[in-house]
């Protein structure tokens, strides 16, 4: 019987264990995408508990939390101490087993703190006393984190206007750990946002120093920051979408659109999908110019709630997922980018399960030899982020791809705990592979290529997709 949070945790073979501390376990992280704030990596910020530490911003917790019965004061709310909101998630572990929180938690805990304790009502003051006493200690900083991770690169999330200071600061000082800025043009395209679009053209304006009046002013000051960018070392891009966007239009038509709603006009739905397909595909071509890979993050119905949305703000626990139909306006984004030479190294993520196989058949339409897995079917993602959800995953992209060429996981978290996700994912792997060989599904002769196989897709890949030196 297998003992909870042992060394073979998740690992149920003998080959699995093999592929796992052999192969995996040793190898540093690149988080090709996460929300850091690289304000608190550039400051070195020092958590004041781990009540603060693990629940602020955490919106993962917060619905579990609400779940439970916990009165929202602890978890948005102001007025309760972050111990209060600790031992008030601590009341909770014990209701998310099965949930990945609960193996997120006890992760987190053995990995960074080496405690190996369940955490519970009985043991949360001591648990909670023990580690804020080790947070309080550089090793337990924001940088200290990374480096207790051997996290290699990060790539934090970045608006066009973002000053990009922090991500400077840091490659000026010469800090070991790679921290990046990723291109996210959200509100740019975010026409359909009322006056919080002509005030987002204004501040981009600002920035980039091209006075927006016309669509072709937006695009050279999107150009001027794409350029910017770049020379803070970006790799990537990505984008949140509910849906994709393939519109037929004109530059005309488009310039209409733009000239309406920068009036403070309203838009058809219609003239809302053509804008959103010009600037998505005038996007995507800066992208190629510059050899990055863009990113698509698609599925995801935002801020449900209205009563809490006004109460909470967004990004608070109160998004799900989408059944949005895809398949056929992804097809038709992809193949005008192909067929003008200009597609470049693609990630999409889908967030509603159901479209699985949809991504692992599309990507496999757009391959064109000049990369090996030029279109990625990105890792399980949010909602999906958890066992059944990267097995899901893993099983798609293997039965209808190549699973060998993936650039493997990210933790697309504002947590500097999220780090034992990776380590989630690689136990994930190496138990699909090692029952495949223990099963007779896979040879057992060729268990040195899947060494090397594992290495790729829980590191190696993703180093040399990126170019990450």
């Amino acid at each position: 019987m297998k003992g909870f949070m042992d060394d073979d945790f998740g690992l149920q073979t003998q080959t699995a264990c093999r592929l796992y501390h052999d192969h995996a376990a040793k190898l540093p992280i690149i988080d090709y995408h996460c929300h850091l704030n690289p304000e608190h990596i550039a400051n070195d910020r020092q958590f004041d508990n781990l009540g603060q530490l693990w629940l602020e911003g955490d919106h993962y917790k917060w619905r579990a939390m609400r779940a439970n019965g916990i009165p929202e004061r602890y978890c948005t709310g102001k007025d309760a101490s972050d111990w209060e909101k600790f031992e008030k998630w601590a009341e909770t572990v014990p209701y998310t087993m099965r949930n990945p929180l609960y193996h997120w938690t006890h992760l987190e805990l053995k990995t960074a703190f080496g405690i190996r304790k369940i955490l519970k009502p009985e043991t949360a003051r001591e648990i909670y006393e023990e580690c804020t006493a080790k947070l309080r200690t550089r090793e337990f900083s924001a940088r200290g984190l990374l480096k207790k991770y051997r996290v290699e690169v990060v790539c934090t999330t970045d608006d066009p206007v973002d000053s990009l200071e922090h991500h400077l600061a840091l490659q000026n000082e010469g800090f070991p750990v790679k921290v990046l800025p990723t291109w996210r043009p959200d509100r740019a395209v975010a026409i359909d946002a009322g006056t919080g679009f002509r005030a987002y053209l204004d501040r981009l304006s600002e920035v980039s120093g091209v006075t927006i009046r016309r669509f072709p002013d937006l695009l050279q000051a999107l150009r001027v920051r794409h350029d910017f960018f770049a020379s803070a070392g970006c790799r990537l891009s990505d984008h949140g979408l509910e849906t994709f966007y393939a519109e037929t239009y004109t530059d005309n038509e488009i310039e209409k659109i733009f000239q309406k709603a920068y009036d403070g006009h309203p838009l058809s739905n219609e003239a809302v999908r053509k804008y959103k397909s010009a600037l998505l595909t005038e996007g995507a071509k800066m992208d190629w110019e510059k050899g990055w890979t863009q990113q698509f993050h698609y599925g995801v119905i935002r801020n449900t709630n209205s009563r809490m949305f006004a109460q909470a703000g967004a990004d608070t626990g109160f998004d799900s997922i989408g059944d949005c139909a895809s398949a056929k306006t992804l097809a038709a984004f992809l193949d005008r980018l192909d067929a003008e030479g200009k597609l470049a190294k693609t990630i999409i993520y889908n967030l509603n399960p159901a479209d699985n196989a949809l991504i692992a058949t599309m990507i496999g339409n757009f391959q064109d030899g000049s990369v090996a897995g030029k279109i990625q079917f990105g890792s399980g993602w949010w909602f999906l982020d958890q066992q059944f959800g990267i097995e899901s995953q893993l099983n798609a992209l293997s039965m209808m791809g190549l699973l060998s060429r993936f650039v493997g996981m990210l933790t697309d978290s504002r947590s500097f705990l999220s780090y034992p996700r990776h380590e989630y994912f690689r136990r994930i792997l190496c138990n699909l592979l090692g029952n495949d060989v223990e099963r007779g599904l896979l040879p057992e002769s060729e268990l040195p290529f899947l060494g090397t196989l594992t290495e790729g897709v829980a590191y190696y890949n993703a180093k040399k997709y990126f170019g990450f030196k």
